[in-house]
C-alpha cells in the first residue's frame, strides 16, 4: 500500500491535491472559520477528528468542505478502539472509510489505544500492556482498518500515566515491529513522549533514539496540564488546552535535526484560544520546519536522535 496517496482507491480527485510535507497546520475549529477564510492565507493545513465529521451533512460539513478546497486535511480518527480487545465496530468503520472518501484526505491516523469495552465508551484514549498477544491483536485491527479504507493509517504514540506489569516489551519495539507487520506509518505526538517520560521518571530522549523516526509522517505538537501525585511529583495531563512548552519545543528540534522537516500539527482541542494565538504556535512550528532541511544525501536515511 503507497503512504501518502490520497488518490488510492478514487477513479478521479474531487478536491484539489494540495502538499502536505514539510508544512505546518492546527486543529480546525468552526470558531475560526471566518478568520481563515478573511485573512486568505495558503500555507499549512488542518487537521479534523472524523468523529466530529460522520453525520451526513449540516454545518460541520459546509464548513469542512470549504476549507478542504484550499488547504490540505489530515483526518484523525479517535474512537476507533485499536487497542481494544473486542472486534472493531464496522459501523464505525464503514463510517470512518466513508469519510476519507468524501474528503480525501493527505493523511489519516489513529491511536495506540482503546476506549470501549462491550457497550461502554469511554471519553479516554486508554493505555494496554505490550505483549506478544497483544501485538498479534493490534496488528490485525490495523490491518483491518487498512483493508477497509484502502490506504495506509498512521498511529500515534500514546501519552502514558502507568505501565503494566504484563509488559514484555518496551513501548518503541511494540510500535516498530506494529509498523513492520502492518505496514502502517507513524505519527509522533512529541508532547505525549514528554508527558510519558514526566510520569514515568523515564527519559524522552533515550524513548526518541529508539522509535523508529524513519516510518514518521506526521508529527503532534500539544500542551499539557501540570498537576503533582499523592506523593508531590509531576504528573501531566495531556489536555491540549495550552500552549506548547519550551522543552517540548526542544524535543521536537531534536527529532527534526535527524529527520528534516515533517508535517506538524499543533492540536488545541479545549479552552480553544482567538486565531492570532493558535497562528503563533504554528509559525513556531513552521520556523523549526524551515530550519531543519536536510542535504539531499540525508534524506532517504534519517538519523536517530
Amino acid at each position: 500500500m503507497e503512504p501518502n496517496s490520497i488518490a488510492t482507491g478514487y477513479r478521479a480527485l474531487r478536491f484539489p491535491r494540495h502538499r502536505i510535507d514539510g508544512m505546518a497546520g492546527t486543529s480546525f475549529k468552526h470558531e475560526h472559520l471566518t478568520a481563515i477564510l478573511e485573512e486568505d492565507r495558503r500555507h499549512g493545513f488542518f487537521e479534523v477528528h472524523a468523529e466530529n465529521y460522520m453525520g451526513d451533512g449540516g454545518m460541520p460539513h459546509r464548513a469542512l468542505t470549504r476549507i478542504r478546497q484550499d488547504y490540505p486535511v489530515s483526518i484523525h480518527g479517535v474512537c476507533m478502539s485499536i487497542g481494544g480487545p473486542q472486534p472493531l465496530d464496522r459501523r464505525h468503520l464503514a463510517r470512518f472509510r466513508a469519510l476519507i472518501e468524501r474528503y480525501e484526505p493527505a493523511l489519516v491516523s489513529e491511536h495506540l489505544a482503546w476506549s470501549t469495552h462491550e457497550t461502554t465508551y469511554f471519553n479516554d484514549l486508554l493505555p494496554l500492556p505490550y505483549t506478544a498477544d497483544t501485538l498479534q491483536h493490534v496488528a490485525d485491527h490495523i490491518d483491518e482498518v487498512q483493508e477497509t479504507i484502502g490506504r495506509q493509517i498512521l498511529l500515534e504514540n500514546p501519552s502514558s500515566y502507568l505501565t503494566f506489569t504484563e509488559s514484555t516489551m518496551t513501548e518503541t519495539a511494540f510500535i516498530r515491529e506494529l509498523a513492520r507487520r502492518t505496514g502502517c506509518g507513524l505519527l509522533l505526538d512529541v508532547n505525549n513522549v514528554f508527558v510519558s517520560a514526566t510520569n514515568l521518571r523515564t527519559s524522552a530522549l533515550d524513548y526518541l533514539a529508539d522509535y523508529p523516526l524513519d516510518v514518521v509522517q506526521e508529527i503532534h505538537l500539544a500542551g499539557h496540564a501540570v498537576q503533582s501525585d499523592d506523593n508531590g511529583e509531576p504528573l501531566l495531563i495531556d489536555s491540549h488546552d495550552g500552549p506548547v512548552c519550551d522543552a517540548v519545543w526542544d524535543l521536537y528540534e531534536a527529532v527534526l535535526s535527524g529527520t528534516g522537516p515533517i508535517a506538524t500539527l499543533v492540536e488545541w482541542d479545549s479552552a480553544i484560544p482567538d486565531w492570532p494565538t493558535l497562528t503563533r504556535e504554528a509559525a513556531a512550528a513552521q520556523a523549526i520546519l524551515d530550519r531543519c532541511i536536510l542535504p539531499d544525501h540525508r534524506r532517504t536515511r534519517r538519523a536517530a536522535i
